[in-house]
C-alpha cells in the first residue's frame, strides 16, 4: 500500500519566537507539493500561533510537542488539546523519550493523551523506542511492543488509521549515532506488526511510521528506501530552513 511520506521536525526547546517567525517566512514557499511529501514542524507552545499564522497558505503543517489529556482545568503550565485545535494545530507529539525520562510519563498517561488528541481533532505522533542497554540485549522489539500495546490501546479503528508512530531508539537521539537502515526497517516493521495485532492488517497498512534519531539530509534517503519507513521525526536538522527543505526533497546537502 502506498503511504504519503511524512517528515516532521521536532524543535524541542529551541529557537525564539523571532527565530521561528523568520524560519516560517523563509520556508513557506519552499515546501514540496503535498502529493510528494507531507511536512510539519512541531514547536514549543509559545511559537504555535505565530507559526500557524505565517504558514496558513503554505504546505507546511504545524504541530505541538505535547498536550494534556483534559481540555481544561486546574493544571498549571499544561497545554489543552482544545486550545491547540483552536489555534489550528494539526499534530501533537506524545510519548517522546524525553517526556518519559525527564517528566516521568507512563504509557497509561500517553494513552489518555492520544485519546484526548483525537477527541479534539488532533493527530498524535506517538513515540516509542529502546535504550542502548535494551538494544544491546536484543530487547528492542519486546520494549516497543510493550509500550505500544498500552500507548494506542482502545482507539477507534478510524482513529488508529490516522495515527502516526515514530520509532526513535533512545541511544540515537541527539547523539550523532543513528540506526542502520536494516535496524530501522526491522523496528518499523515490528511497530506495524503491533498495530496489526491490535487493529488488523488493513489498519496497520495505513498507519505511517517514522524513524527518528540523528536523521539528516545525508542519511534520509537510505531510511526512506525501507518499505516500512514512511518518514522521519527530526530534531536538529529541522532547525534550519536549508536542511529541513533538503530532508523533504530526499536529502541533497553534503
Amino acid at each position: 500500500m502506498t503511504r504519503l511520506p511524512f517528515i516532521a521536525g521536532n524543535w524541542k526547546m529551541n529557537l525564539t519566537v523571532k527565530e521561528a517567525r523568520e524560519f516560517a517566512k523563509e520556508v513557506a514557499d519552499k515546501i514540496p507539493a503535498t502529493d510528494k511529501v507531507e511536512a510539519a514542524i512541531c514547536a514549543p507552545s509559545t511559537h504555535l500561533e505565530t507559526l500557524v499564522s505565517l504558514t496558513e497558505n503554505s504546505n507546511l503543517n504545524i504541530g505541538a510537542e505535547n498536550c494534556h489529556f483534559e481540555k481544561s482545568g486546574a493544571f498549571t503550565g499544561e497545554i489543552s488539546p482544545l486550545t491547540l485545535a483552536d489555534l489550528g494545530v494539526k499534530y501533537v507529539i506524545l510519548g517522546h523519550s524525553e517526556r518519559r525520562e525527564y517528566f516521568f510519563e507512563s504509557d497509561e498517561l500517553i494513552n489518555k493523551k492520544a485519546k484526548a488528541a483525537f477527541e479534539h481533532g488532533l493527530v498524535p505522533i506517538v513515540c516509542c523506542g529502546e535504550t542502548l542497554e535494551q538494544y544491546e540485549a536484543s530487547q528492542a522489539v519486546d520494549v516497543i511492543t510493550k509500550q505500544l500495546k498500552v500507548d494506542i490501546a482502545g482507539l477507534e479503528k478510524d482513529q488508529a488509521e490516522k495515527l502516526v508512530i515514530a520509532y526513535e531508539p533512545i541511544w540515537a537521539i541527539g547523539t550523532g549515532k543513528s540506526a542502520t537502515k536494516e535496524d530501522a526497517q526491522k523496528m518499523c516493521k515490528a511497530v506495524r506488526d503491533v498495530v496489526a495485532d491490535i487493529y488488523g492488517q488493513d489498519v496497520a497498512d495505513k498507519v505511517r511510521i517514522q524513524y527518528g534519531g540523528s536523521v539528516n539530509p545525508t542519511n534520509i534517503a537510505e531510511y526512506m528506501a525501507c518499505p516500512d519507513v514512511d518518514g522521519a521525526l527530526v530534531g536538529g536538522a529541522s532547525l534550519k530552513v536549508d536542511s529541513f527543505v533538503a530532508l523533504l526533497e530526499g536529502g541533497k546537502l553534503a
